[in-house]
């Protein structure tokens, strides 16, 4: 656990979010009681996972950016593939039910996952920025933040209590999405298409592509940008070979490509993680 910053008083008092990088061990285990809301950001590379809170199951694949949630005072069952990395956003309880009140809206939150939400997302990116800076923005730049999270919990979950219950879909199942995963990292430095991938699980495109939708919780096309984008950013921290190298080895057509996209998904430039190398 991260030492507490400066800028937070040393006394009783629980700070109304912090963050904390952790790694996930493969395999099952239990998440600890805590007295705090915890959203779990993931970090990285794909992870298939199944998840339980209570009667609550659900699998899939943990993608860079997605969360879930884990209401105060409960405990979630994790089973991992492989080992992965979170960010855990920690939210004081008392945030959400003054948030609650002046919104007029019911301050329960319901456990969830592999949810993606742009707004959450980009809290999350600035409060790891912060502690890794060393909180210079004060508490106070904290504290707003932790007001614009609760806000933003509280109207999401508002809002998907009301849609309309969908018709159950199918999804493709844990091993034959493990199956593409396998694939595309195998041959992430190919013009990887649909025909081949749909061809791994034995369905048509079309139907492959709904399937591996439902599964991962975004298209095939955005799932295969985001490991390109991962395996750029893990070689340009390695520091040994040169942007045009990266590119090709990550399946770029040329290093102004990457960069792009680098920069819409992670926010930095090749050369800021150069610099982190």
């Amino acid at each position: 656990m991260t030492a507490r910053p400066s800028c937070y008083p040393v006394r009783d008092e629980v700070p109304l979010l912090d963050v904390l990088t952790s790694p996930v061990p493969q395999g099952r285990f239990d998440s600890p009681l805590d007295d705090r809301h915890v959203l779990c950001l993931h970090l990285g590379a794909p992870v298939p996972v199944s998840y339980r809170a209570g009667r609550y199951e659900r699998q899939g694949a943990r993608l860079h950016g997605q969360f879930c949630v884990v209401p105060a005072g409960s405990s979630t069952r994790w089973t991992l593939t492989a080992p992965a990395t979170s960010l855990l956003l920690r939210l004081n309880p008392s945030l959400l039910q003054d948030a609650a009140g002046h919104m007029r809206l019911d301050p329960g939150l319901v456990p969830a996952i592999h949810i993606r939400d742009p707004q959450i997302e980009r809290i999350g990116w600035m409060m790891r920025a912060e502690e890794q800076d060393g909180h210079p923005g004060g508490r106070i730049f904290a504290d707003s933040l932790a007001s614009a999270l609760a806000a933003r919990l509280l109207l999401r979950q508002t809002l998907a209590s009301l849609r309309p219950a969908a018709a159950p879909v199918r999804a493709l199942p844990a091993w034959q999405l493990q199956a593409v995963q396998d694939y595309v990292e195998a041959n992430l430095d190919q013009d990887l298409t649909l025909v081949e991938l749909a061809a791994v699980t034995g369905f048509s495109v079309s139907h492959f592509k709904e399937l591996f939708r439902h599964a991962a919780g975004m298209p095939v096309h955005r799932y295969v940008l985001i490991c390109r984008v991962e395996r750029a950013r893990q070689l340009l921290l390695q520091g040994k070979l040169s942007n045009t190298e990266i590119a090709l080895e990550a399946g770029f057509a040329h290093p102004s490509h990457m960069a792009r996209c680098m920069r819409q998904l992670l926010g930095l430039a090749p050369a800021q993680f150069r610099a982190k190398a």
